[in-house]
């Protein structure tokens, strides 16, 4: 009835919060959150929980074996699935006459006992059904009789099942072992094992917390990949630099670009084109299909910037008249404007043609070489 009972029920207890416990750290099933309130979230209000109940003595006590006890509890949840509580307690029983004076039945003598301690519960289950528990407390028992006063320290151990009824409050059904190590009232004995049955009515201090605010549905963004705000012909998904200018030339992400197109390479062979020569191949320095290559380069860059605008303009060395060079560069720049609009570039896209003559010279015209190079045309970009 004493220490072993005791161990056998710390045991039990320790097996059981591990349980709670795994319970508590577990998933709550995909239908938790229809309830009111899932084991997941709980009200951390304080609360005060009046007790009665009724107690089962240690038979060496040599007292009564059952009588009434009352007490009142103030606590708070501290997670959803555990309790703390501050309790007092009292019962008082009466002394067998075989103890006082050797008669039968029991003595006007009264043997009380007034317990304060801490009580944590551990509880399994959604919050709004009935849910089982496990109860563990430490107090100090303050005994008073005929044979001694003081405190003691005791212990207890016990479960129950807890109903929440309203927001407001819940009731409990407990039931436990309580051991006090009473080793004064009696010398011969050294500490008493009792068993105890108790109701609580829970009563929560305060207002519920306000249910949370339901989030808003996020609006699906719009469809930004058929946008151009800014008009550049990039859509606004792939737009980096939104806002540009209109008419600026831009990039494939939107941004500000600088087309260049180099003609660098494209040379004339010396006085070609002749007049009404329309095959450009024959009138380009050797290897041919090397300018050819690079005019190739020029459509493609013109194909893929389509707000580009160039002009085209043509050049000469300084072999010859003023005169017959201000033809000869009007013919080169001819026929290149020629060869763009017959790959597929839009004459509205060209400037042009426009011959410079000897002018603005890029080679030095005293050597083969740089006259060479100055035997050209360009695509001058319209920035």
């Amino acid at each position: 009835m004493k220490r072993k009972g005791l161990y056998f029920l710390i045991a039990l207890a320790l097996g059981g919060v591990g349980a709670v416990h795994a319970q508590d750290t577990t998933a709550a099933p995909a239908d938790a959150a229809t309830t009111d309130m899932a084991t997941s979230t709980y009200d951390g209000r304080w609360y005060i929980a009046p007790t009665v109940g009724g107690y089962y003595n240690d038979t060496d006590r040599n007292t009564n074996s059952r009588q009434i006890y009352y007490g009142l509890g103030v606590g708070r949840f501290i997670s959803p699935n555990a309790s703390i509580d501050l309790f007092v307690d009292r019962t008082k029983r009466k002394v067998d006459n075989s103890v006082v004076n050797g008669g039968s039945g029991h003595s006007h003598n009264a043997w009380s006992n007034n317990s304060v301690g801490a009580a944590v519960r551990f509880y399994a289950g959604d919050w709004n059904a009935w849910r089982p528990y496990l109860l563990a407390g430490v107090m100090g028992s303050h005994h008073q009789s005929s044979g001694d006063s003081g405190w003691s320290p005791a212990a207890e151990l016990g479960g129950g099942v807890s109903k929440t009824v309203t927001d407001s409050s819940d009731i409990r059904i407990e039931g436990g072992y309580r051991y006090d190590w009473d080793n004064k009232t009696q010398p011969a004995q050294d500490g008493y094992g009792d068993w105890f049955l108790g109701f609580s009515i829970v009563s929560r201090f305060g207002a519920p917390a306000a249910a949370a605010a339901p989030v808003a549905a996020t609006p699906p963004p719009a469809d930004c990949s058929t946008k151009d705000s800014d008009g550049d012909s990039v859509n606004d998904c792939d737009d980096k630099c939104p806002g540009t200018a209109s008419g600026t030339i831009v990039g494939p992400d939107g941004c500000p670009q600088k087309v260049v197109i180099d003609l660098r390479g494209v040379n004339f062979k010396f006085d070609r084109p002749k007049k009404g020569e329309t095959d450009i191949s024959k009138s380009l320095a050797e290897p041919s299909a090397d300018s050819i290559a690079v005019l190739n380069q020029a459509v493609d860059t013109l194909q893929r910037y389509p707000q580009v605008h160039v002009t085209v303009a043509g050049y000469t060395d300084s072999k010859g008249t003023d005169e017959y060079n201000q033809s000869l560069s009007e013919r080169r720049a001819s026929i290149v404007y020629n060869y763009l609009t017959g790959h597929g570039i839009d004459a509205s896209r060209l400037e042009g043609p426009i011959g410079h003559g000897e002018t603005n010279p890029i080679g030095d015209n005293a050597t083969d070489s740089g006259r060479a190079q100055n035997r050209r045309t360009e695509l001058q970009v319209q920035q």
